[in-house]
């Protein structure tokens, strides 16, 4: 199978600190740098962090807009972690483990970056939960399903 690379182009207030946040914070590869645009790797994947003059629409809370990664490996996710704490990120939501003792069991923090985009990291501890379990309908946190119920078909 070809390598397909995840591209996310998403808005920022400035390139000084978003570099100071995801290249010397979480360790993203810098690529091409424009006065109003950064190309960066985050664990092989291609983020384009973009200027705006308008003002960013602030959100309240971790729902609906915030990207991260999922790791298949908690020592990677550890890892991480570890790397947080050594940088003294700040922490939108502190590490937690979600859906304790289900099949949807998950390990989980979420920071956010000087432009108040919010990011997640997270590892399930069965694999199966990424993308299966579908007899199950949690999906975020419970103040996210009231305001936003499942929809079966």
């Amino acid at each position: 199978m070809t390598k397909i690379l995840f591209h996310l182009a998403f808005p920022v207030k400035d390139i000084p600190s978003t570099k100071a946040f995801y290249v010397d914070g979480l360790g993203c590869l810098a690529g091409r740098e424009s006065k109003g645009s950064l190309i960066m790797s985050l664990y092989g994947h291609q983020l384009v962090a973009h200027v705006i003059e308008d003002s960013l629409d602030s959100q309240h809370g971790i729902y609906p807009r915030h990207f991260g990664l999922v790791f298949y490996s908690e020592n990677n996710w550890m890892a991480l972690l570890e790397k947080v704490h050594d940088k003294h990120l700040k922490f939108y939501q502190k590490p937690k483990v979600r859906f304790v003792d289900t099949p949807l069991e998950h390990r989980t923090f979420f920071l956010a970056d000087n432009s108040g985009n919010i990011l997640e990291f997270k590892h399930y501890k069965f694999e199966n939960a990424i993308f299966g379990e579908t007899d199950f309908h949690n999906v975020g946190d419970a103040d996210f399903a009231q305001q936003f119920p499942v929809v079966t078909h």
